[in-house]
């Protein structure tokens, strides 16, 4: 076979990714034809809802249960996700690649710096980390919950009467839209969901040939990075409907630097830490900071969002 299908959302960001991923593959593989195929997620089709109520009629993500089962049934070969929309356990016969290099992680501040926000801002996002750590910061703007790609959230700002919104850096560049960031925000006080800017890559754990294909495409210090994030939101027993935020770095010498923060939904309880560790231990290190922040009270946190979110 030198057919092979690759899935995605439909939106224009999700097709810029795959784009971006197959584009050297193409190249380098040129008796290899890539054809993509689109499916829509429950949170494509369902604007209105909560994500979480959008997941609880899936039976898993908002944005990634279909590809999943397309993959799984062998409709797709491949799919291609942001890495953050992923749960971090994979369904049975699926697997992680490792991604190709990643895309700035940061957040971005679109119609305003964060100084230049008046008192009682409104300030448009649906997320729930970046409403905590916006309020952690300026408690007295108004958060206005907003959804949808990222071009029509950046039409909101007009429409809706909101003096910014919240974007990840990644998306606004791949789209070509760095134009409308007005500041990038500091990972040390807005530490990103994990994985943010990276692509999730997901085969078929039996599928070998599109394996060995796709592996020249990784990039293993990205590798490391997303894996210590993802295996400290694990442990936390989180995903993207609790106010995690991680963000791991390779240190000069080949060590990785690991940064993380639970934050109440009203921003007033913080928690943060961060932690070191070898480049090829990173679960081991992800996992050793979730520890952390769980004795200094995460689990609280986490414990009393979740129980708020079930009532």
């Amino acid at each position: 076979m030198n057919t092979y299908f690759v899935g995605s959302r439909a939106s224009n960001l999700a097709k810029a990714q795959v784009r971006e991923y197959l584009a050297p593959l193409r190249e380098r593989f040129p008796e290899v034809t890539f054809t993509h195929r689109v499916i829509l997620e429950g949170g494509d089709k369902d604007r209105r809802s909560l994500l979480s109520d959008v997941s609880a009629v899936s039976g898993g993500s908002a944005f990634s249960t279909e590809q999943e089962a397309a993959l799984a049934r062998g409709d797709v070969d491949v799919v291609i996700h942001s890495l953050k929309d992923l749960p971090t356990a994979n369904p049975p016969g699926l697997v992680l690649m490792p991604p190709p290099d990643r895309e700035d992680a940061r957040d971005a501040l679109c119609g305003a710096t964060l100084a230049g926000l008046p008192k009682g801002a409104r300030v448009g996002t649906g997320a729930p980390r970046r409403i905590a750590q916006l309020l952690a910061v300026r408690p007295d703007i108004e958060v206005v919950p907003i959804r949808g790609n990222v071009p029509p959230r950046l039409k909101k700002i007009e429409a809706m009467g909101l003096d910014a919104v919240v974007l990840a850096v990644a998306g606004l560049r791949r789209l070509a839209l760095d134009d409308a960031i007005d500041e990038i925000l500091p990972v040390d006080l807005f530490p990103p969901s994990p994985g943010q800017g990276a692509l999730g890559i997901q085969v078929r754990e039996d599928n070998t040939a599109v394996q060995e294909i796709l592996s020249s495409a990784g990039d293993l210090a990205v590798d490391a990075q997303v894996r210590a994030e993802r295996a400290l939101l694990a442990e936390l027993h989180g995903g993207c409907s609790v106010p995690v935020g991680a963000h791991a770095e390779v240190r000069s010498g080949g060590s990785l630097s690991l940064r993380a923060q639970v934050t109440s939904l009203d921003g007033t309880r913080q928690i943060s830490g961060s932690l070191s560790g070898p480049l090829s231990e990173p679960e081991k290190l992800g996992k050793a900071l979730a520890g952390e922040l769980i004795g200094q009270g995460a689990r609280s946190i986490l414990g009393e969002i979740r129980a708020e979110a079930a009532v």
